[in-house]
C-alpha cells in the first residue's frame, strides 16, 4: 500500500479567486483580470503590481483587504475531515504573503506556492515562481520519494496535476472543462468531494 498525500488546488476549490475579491474588497476593478484575459502569467503579474503601485497599496493594505476574505462555506470543514484522513498539501500559484491570512482562517495547512519580492517599506518589487509548471512539478516530485498523489483543482493549470496522480476530480470547474475531460469525475459539493477523496485512499 503506497503512502497517499492530497493535492489541492487553493482557489477555486477553498477560497475565492484571490484577485477577483481583492479587486472587489480595494473597489479597483482592472484587478478582476485573470489569466483568461492575459495567459502570459508573467505579464498579467507585474500589470497587477504596477496597478498596486498606481494606488499606492503595499503588503500591508494588500494583507489588510485579504484578510477580510473568507474561505467558501464549507471549505475549512472538508479540509478538517480529509488532513485526518491523510496527508494534505495545498499546490497553488499565488504567492505565500497572500495567501497567510487565508491559511489562518483554515487552520494552516501545508502551502506549496510562489513567493513576493518586497521591499522594506512595503512596496512590492517582484515575485519569484518556485518551478516552471508549479503543480505538476511537485506531484511528480512526491511521487518520486514514494508517495501516491490524488489532487483536485477547477482549472486549466489544474489538469496536468490531476492526470498524473493515482486518482484526481475536478472540483467546481467549468462547463468546457468538464466536457473536454469526461473521463476526470466531477463534483460540486464538498460532501461528494470527501467521499471520492476517501474512496481512493
Amino acid at each position: 500500500m503506497g503512502m497517499n498525500v492530497a493535492c489541492l488546488d487553493l482557489e477555486g476549490v477553498l477560497v475565492p479567486e484571490i484577485w477577483i475579491a481583492f479587486s472587489e474588497a480595494s473597489g479597483i476593478p482592472e484587478l478582476r483580470r485573470t489569466t483568461r484575459d492575459e495567459p502570459d502569467y508573467n505579464k498579467l503579474m507585474n500589470w497587477r503590481l504596477g496597478i498596486l503601485k498606481e494606488h499606492g497599496l503595499g503588503l500591508k493594505e494588500i494583507q489588510d483587504t485579504i484578510a477580510k476574505i473568507d474561505p467558501l462555506p464549507g471549505a475549512k470543514e472538508f479540509l478538517d475531515e480529509l488532513r485526518d484522513a491523510t496527508q494534505t498539501i495545498i499546490i497553488s500559484d499565488t504567492f505565500e504573503q497572500f495567501a497567510k491570512p487565508l491559511m489562518v482562517k483554515l487552520g494552516m495547512p501545508t502551502l506549496f506556492c510562489n513567493t513576493l519580492e518586497v521591499a522594506e517599506d512595503g512596496t512590492i518589487t517582484g515575485f519569484k515562481m518556485r518551478c516552471e509548471q508549479s503543480k505538476l512539478t511537485t506531484v511528480r516530485a512526491l511521487q518520486s520519494c514514494g508517495f501516491d498523489t490524488i489532487a483536485t483543482g477547477d482549472s486549466f493549470n489544474d489538469l496536468a496535476m490531476i492526470q498524473a496522480s493515482k486518482a484526481g476530480f475536478l472540483f467546481r470547474s467549468t462547463e468546457s472543462i468538464k466536457k473536454d475531460h469526461p473521463e476526470l469525475p466531477a463534483y460540486d459539493e464538498y460532501s461528494d468531494l470527501l467521499a471520492a477523496f476517501k474512496a481512493a485512499l
